[in-house]
């Protein structure tokens, strides 16, 4: 097997490694990677909501701090989990054309 899914630890979830084009993979191949990009993609959804609610108890913990470089802290910390909710949108709106959006080795 060509490809894999590997897990971002910082997304939480399986992302597609391939090591050649989805088009010149077999049709079976294409089929057993579009299915589990399905079950992966399913469970996105879920994951944003529990990087959502780390970021609200991120805030709380911010607006009462009254230390400076913590509260610098909270607000990178903030940052980076919303930035992984938008790349996480972004892969969940990769659907039948996973394919295009698969990362090459």
């Amino acid at each position: 097997m060509t490809y894999t899914f590997e897990l971002d630890k910082r997304l939480g979830i399986p992302l597609p490694r391939l090591e050649q084009d989805f088009e010149d993979y077999s049709q079976q191949e294409q089929a057993e990677m579009l299915l589990r990009w399905e079950e992966i993609r399913g469970s996105i959804p879920d994951r944003v909501k529990q990087l959502e609610r780390v970021i609200i108890a991120k805030q709380e913990l911010l607006n009462v701090e009254e230390h400076f470089p913590t509260s610098c802290r909270l607000n990178s910390e903030i940052a980076d989990l919303a930035s992984s909710i938008n790349e996480l949108h972004s892969w969940f709106r990769v659907h039948q054309d996973m394919p295009d959006r698969a990362v090459h080795h």
